[in-house]
């Protein structure tokens, strides 16, 4: 029974790592414009990013207004819908 709960959790183990690095992750980095429990906003140059954001998300340090933070983010499509190319 020892056998198998081990064997169990490595298994589980290197499956979570061989799911992990396959998403790829992109970083900014800039002042805080706006904190909400469910977004961020951050100045990134003249551009505005707003960056959802959960309760898994892990925050370390005083997250408020002004604070200079670098956020690690993926980007995953929810939905697509594709249309024919009308021909001419």
């Amino acid at each position: 029974m020892k056998k198998i709960l081990i064997f169990a959790c490595a298994f589980l183990f290197v499956a979570t790592v061989a799911f992990a690095a396959g998403v790829k992750t992109y970083q900014v980095t800039g002042p805080v414009l706006e904190v909400t429990s469910d977004m961020i906003v951050v100045q990134k140059g003249k551009d505005k990013w707003q960056i959802g954001r959960d309760a898994a998300t892990k925050v370390t340090g005083d997250l408020k207004v002004g604070s200079k933070v670098t956020i690690e983010y993926t980007m995953k499509a929810v939905t697509i819908e594709a249309k024919e190319v009308k021909k001419k």
